[in-house]
């Protein structure tokens, strides 16, 4: 199966006004034009690449398991998010590179000025305490 992130990479090679990139992107946001899986999708982003297992999020959303299943495999289909087996668990985590990439892609040529003002988000360097470079502003 092929990922939001490979789609949007190969996609930088296909810039015609219907591309695999723009597709990938439909794909992404229209995965994420539901409630549920924008609920499910900021709660992974906000754990961080640990993820969480399927019956943890079940709780902290307070959906049922069967509707979980439905929207984690909308969202594992568009490259949001991946799936890992644990024991007996599966965990799941956001697609950190699939949404820098998205984020590239909606910003890109911003204000007309040909360049990328997308925010990215790096989770480890969050997690390490790592601030921003004050000399940058």
């Amino acid at each position: 199966m092929v990922g939001l992130l490979d789609i949007l990479t190969i996609g930088k090679f296909f810039k015609d006004s219907w591309s695999v990139e723009k597709k990938a992107a439909i794909g992404a946001l229209g995965a994420l034009a539901q409630e549920t899986r924008l609920d499910l999708y900021r709660l992974l982003v906000a754990v961080g690449p640990e993820g969480l297992a399927a019956g943890i999020i079940a709780e902290r959303l307070g959906v049922l398991p069967a509707s979980l299943s439905f929207h984690l495999a909308q969202l594992v289909h568009a490259g949001l998010i991946a799936q890992r087996r644990l024991g007996r668990q599966l965990i799941y985590s956001a697609e950190y590179g699939a949404m820098n990439d998205l984020l590239a892609y909606l910003t890109e040529n911003c204000c007309g000025r040909g360049v990328v003002c997308a925010p990215a988000c790096d989770p480890g360097a969050a997690r390490a305490g790592a601030e921003p470079d004050a000399s940058a502003a």
